[in-house]
């Protein structure tokens, strides 16, 4: 297993991990994989940026996606957010995702985070549970969504 940040060449495997496995209604239209690239290309310079990958038999299988924000309490420290976790089915209950989790953990301590905020769209108490197993406690703050 090889964790690293996403590469643009990562395209094709990613729209299936988001697409097949993490969305319920993927876009109807076509997808603008240069567009795709380019994002994935800035991702991978920025360093408060980390679409993080589990790559195996020369494929992404899991992904996440982590911000660092600054902040101005906690002592002037950073936080972290996570989202758009997901693996590809055939590679579930391996150790991949919660594999991401662990670096994205030592990226945000590298970065003086003081916490890790998770978002979920599951309400499904086995996604839940796994959270829970990797660290992550539910129910101690709410996340509220505006859709734009």
């Amino acid at each position: 297993m090889v964790i690293r940040k996403a590469r643009s060449t990562d395209a094709d495997d990613l729209k299936v991990l988001y697409f097949e496995y993490l969305t319920h209604f993927p876009p109807k239209e076509e997808q603008d994989m240069n567009l795709w690239r380019h994002l994935l290309d800035k991702f991978e310079k920025d360093d408060n940026m980390y679409l993080l990958v589990t790559e195996e038999d020369g494929k992404v299988v899991s992904s996440i996606q982590m911000a660092i924000i600054e902040s101005l309490t906690h002592n002037v420290s950073p936080f972290a957010v996570i989202e758009n976790v997901v693996t590809h089915i055939d590679y579930r209950s391996k150790g991949y995702a919660s594999a991401l989790l662990g670096k994205a953990s030592e990226i945000a301590r590298e970065h003086g985070c003081y916490k890790i905020s998770l978002e979920t769209g599951s309400n499904k108490e086995s996604t839940l549970n796994f959270y829970r197993k990797n660290g992550f406690e539910i129910d101690k703050k709410h996340s509220c969504l505006k859709r734009l």
